[in-house]
């Protein structure tokens, strides 16, 4: 039985967010009309895409730890970590440095080569954005590329972490704006795009994509990739979750989403955010392997690996690594890291 934690919540006011002046590049019309191309049109584009910027053999391996699991004060419809909600999962406190090195050290032995840090919080303190620069530099001594995911940051939290070596900060928008109010209450779209504002400021690379499968219209889809694609610059990866759908939250009873929509999602991912690394990220178990395969043929180029993410499933290594051997592919190598100033 979980317990409802309380913690005061203040909303942020408005900062310049990271969108494009003038005239956008991708409107959502123009994105809804990619996704409504016939099948193998919009997978031939994808992939011409795709092709243009990556190896389109390689698929990059990331893992995901939650070093900091439940007791989330938000309301999000979708997430078993929040407090409010009865899905078993129980509170914990921040993990010791000793014991992220040791999760570290066994991503980096199966093959991951960028670690990413989760930790359930509305938005972290001061001391607590303390503690995790120095997991940060933890992980990064092994070498690997490092990001993290704390909720929304106050300003002089991203330099912090920049400081300490973060490569990647990960802040999704969820949805498009006009479908957010039904999934989330607790804090606004603009405070999302302020916190990515104060990342790009510290020059920090964003992590930000989104959720499909939670009731939402092809037409909402397609205005969730184009805030994305509107970002300027677009994030440089851009994490695809399906819906996992778990007792307890309000979306536990949500109608499956179509596979092939799925895919699409990818598909109009690549082609508007071409340099981004596209991941396949929540839901790839219920999705199984011929579905995977084709969001790789979509332009997919990262998953998270490993046999959790966060507090959900996710395909056993084994089983990842096989079906990259099935398909003739192989995981990406780790690419230089820019040196920092």
């Amino acid at each position: 039985m979980s317990h409802v934690i309380e913690q005061a919540i203040t909303l942020h006011r408005p900062q310049p967010a990271t969108k494009k002046t003038g005239a956008e590049r991708w409107s959502v019309d123009a994105i809804e009309a990619l996704f409504n191309l016939p099948f193998p049109e919009l997978m031939h584009r994808a992939q011409t895409v795709h092709r243009a910027h990556f190896d389109p053999n390689q698929v990059e391996f990331a893992t995901l730890l939650s070093v900091k699991t439940g007791g989330c004060p938000e309301d999000c419809s979708y997430c078993p970590q929040a407090a409010r909600y009865d899905t078993g999962i129980e509170a914990s406190k921040l993990m010791e440095p000793a014991e992220v090195l040791a999760a570290a050290q066994r991503a980096q032995a199966a093959g991951a080569t960028r670690f990413c840090m989760g930790a359930a919080w509305r938005s972290p303190k001061d001391r607590d954005i303390e503690k995790v620069a120095e997991l940060v530099r933890t992980v990064k001594a092994l070498g690997l590329e490092t990001c993290a995911t704390l909720g929304m940051l106050e300003d002089g939290h991203a330099q912090t972490l920049q400081s300490a070596g973060l490569d990647y900060y990960n802040h999704n928008l969820d949805s498009a704006p006009d479908f957010y109010g039904d999934i989330i209450t607790t804090r606004d779209y603009q405070d999302r795009l302020d916190t990515l504002a104060r990342v790009r400021g510290a020059g920090v690379k964003v992590c930000c994509g989104g959720i499909v499968g939670m009731g939402e219209t092809r037409r909402q889809r397609a205005g969730l990739v184009a805030e994305l694609a509107n970002l300027e610059p677009h994030p440089e990866s851009v994490p695809i979750n399906h819906l996992v759908k778990v007792e307890g939250t309000p979306l536990a009873e949500q109608q499956d989403l179509d596979p092939l929509e799925f895919v699409r999602t990818i598909a109009v991912a690549r082609i508007t955010m071409p340099t981004a690394r596209v991941r396949l990220s929540a839901g790839r178990q219920q999705m199984g392997d011929a579905v995977q395969a084709l969001c790789f043929l979509a332009g997919a180029n990262s998953i998270f690996y490993g046999d959790k993410l966060l507090t959900t499933g996710n395909p056993d290594t084994d089983a990842d690594v096989q079906l990259l051997e099935r398909m003739g592919m192989r995981r990406a190598a780790q690419l230089p890291l820019a040196p920092r100033n």
